[in-house]
């Protein structure tokens, strides 16, 4: 019995880690805006792989404010956690609450049932880059790079990288100092986030979501980070949005280069 259920979990893994070698969008963080896009694209027809470098996917979303397992969203962001089947609260006329647990682990679930495939504990840690296009993102065990081990990673290539990776803006940050690429911000670099203002965190979380680079593209915080947005707190409206507006930018790009 051992056996046979240890050869079940080794055959499965390894048929979905097989399966996600090449793939359309690789998506690294499985954050709000991540997940959203996820499921958008996975709901397009494009195949998609989120890889997560903590155990739990879902973000920086589960404490809530403060570890008050609630959050706030507008009407607008409300509307797209309902397709998701979460449940929100109306406190006014513009704004609701939302249990934190839920938003998370059902973003992460509407995420998978579209066909998105997510790989927890796994970290990116640099990215693949052809004449001139981000191409595959290179990745290994979060254990190995956390105990900063020697041992070699293996590849995805995909034919688009999100970086949803949050406020560090990883992968842009790999990009910009790494490979030394002029990315789509005022500098050509990462002008690094502001402090808080809620509403204008809101409004350019939006605003600065888009392609940087050929093949590279940035939601989230991770994209307010790179354009010099304010930071917003446990509001989450306008990481959701992101996360559509991505989505839309990268399937449209994507059919233009099939």
């Amino acid at each position: 019995m051992e056996e046979k259920i240890s050869l079940a979990i080794v055959r499965s893994y390894f048929k979905k880690l097989e399966n996600n070698l090449a793939v359309d969008v690789a998506i690294v963080g499985a954050g709000p805006s991540g997940l959203v896009a996820a499921r958008d694209l996975a709901l397009a027809g494009l195949k998609v792989a989120v890889f997560e470098s903590k155990l739990a996917p879902g973000g920086g979303t589960w404490g809530g404010g403060m570890l008050m397992n609630e959050v706030v969203v507008q009407n607008d962001g409300a509307a797209i956690l309902h397709e998701f089947g979460i449940t929100t609260q109306p406190i006014d006329a513009e704004y609701h609450t939302v249990d934190s647990v839920e938003m998370a682990s059902g973003l992460v679930f509407g995420a998978r049932k579209a066909g998105a495939v997510i790989f927890n504990a796994v970290k990116v840690e640099d990215i693949v880059i052809h004449a001139g296009t981000v191409c595959g993102v290179v990745i290994n065990s979060n254990p190995v790079a956390y105990m900063g081990l020697h041992v070699d990673p293996i590849v995805i290539m995909a034919r688009a990288v999100l970086d949803g990776t949050g406020h560090p803006s990883e992968i842009i940050s790999k990009a910009v100092n790494k490979a030394g690429v002029k990315i789509d911000s005022p500098t050509g670099g990462i002008l690094g986030e502001k402090p808080m203002w809620m509403e204008d965190g809101e409004r350019t979380t939006v605003e600065n979501t888009k392609r940087l680079y050929p093949g590279l593209y940035a939601s989230g915080m991770a994209a307010n980070n790179v354009q010099g947005g304010f930071r917003m707190g446990p509001i989450f409206g306008g990481m959701f949005k992101s996360g559509r507006k991505i989505a839309k930018i990268i399937a449209d790009d994507l059919k233009q280069t099939k």
